[in-house]
């Protein structure tokens, strides 16, 4: 099974010297990164977990309106927020939509998970810092779905040959060819592959003069988009499973 998620959260790149790109352009940024995106999942029908940074959720509840009407899961991304803050925004969204949010992911800054229950949440998918030499590091984890305190614990998934996590790092630089036998070597060993990427990889860079290391821009943008859309073509055309998380979980 592929579980193909997104991670959508404004870009926090620095601009360029003399540049200036206000808060309101980060976020529309964000939402027109989101809009190709779907279109690309909607061409393969193929449907997929966005994990929203919560700070912005209430900015883009025309944009979860689209995502959900195609039938894709919506979820949070913790970058920061309070208990408290958390929980009006899962209420508030839940009473607009009419729909449960299952899910959060987190990264930098991991809450507790008993108390992450207690706001309703089904399952956790906490995401690593990606470092740019973990390449030549060989990485253990456990790729099992595991439940502690009443969570469904979803691991990142890590190929069982060459080591590389599934993450929005590995799929930007890796050639399309190496990722996809990566994929059906790892389907091979392990029940699913857990896939993320993050809106702002979708950046237009040579429009936009944000100030990234030259590792972030490349293959970015438009030519992030095709590698998306390779990607699932390949998938398609193996007849590969899809899923939203919170199908494969539960």
């Amino acid at each position: 099974m592929v579980l193909l998620t997104f991670n959508i959260l404004d870009i926090e790149a620095k601009t360029k010297t003399n540049a200036q790109i206000t808060g309101d352009d980060r976020l529309k940024i964000t939402v027109d990164n989101t809009k190709a995106i779907l279109r690309i999942l909607d061409i393969h029908d193929t449907k997929a977990t966005f994990f929203i940074e919560v700070s912005i959720v209430e900015k883009l509840h025309h944009l979860i309106k689209a995502i959900s009407t195609r039938g894709h899961e919506i979820a949070f991304y913790n970058k920061n927020s309070s208990l408290q803050e958390i929980e009006a925004v899962k209420k508030n969204i839940e009473e607009c939509f009419g729909k449960q949010i299952r899910g959060i992911r987190q990264k930098d800054v991991k809450l507790p998970q008993e108390n992450l229950k207690l706001l309703e949440f089904n399952y956790v998918s906490n995401i690593d810092n990606a470092n740019i030499l973990f390449p030549f590091k060989r990485l253990k984890r456990d790729t099992e779905i595991t439940e502690e305190d009443g969570l469904s614990i979803v691991p990142e998934s890590i190929s069982p040959y060459s080591q590389l996590p599934y993450n929005d790092f590995v799929f930007q630089i890796l050639p399309m060819k190496y990722y996809q036998n990566m994929v059906f070597e790892t389907l091979k060993n392990d029940e699913f592959v857990l896939i993320y990427l993050n809106s702002w990889q979708f950046t237009d860079f040579k429009t936009y003069p944000f100030d990234i290391p030259f590792y972030r821009s490349f293959s970015s943008g438009k030519k992030m988009e095709d590698k998306l859309n390779a990607l699932l073509t390949w998938i398609n055309e193996k007849e590969m499973a899809t899923s939203r998380m919170k199908d494969y979980i539960f």
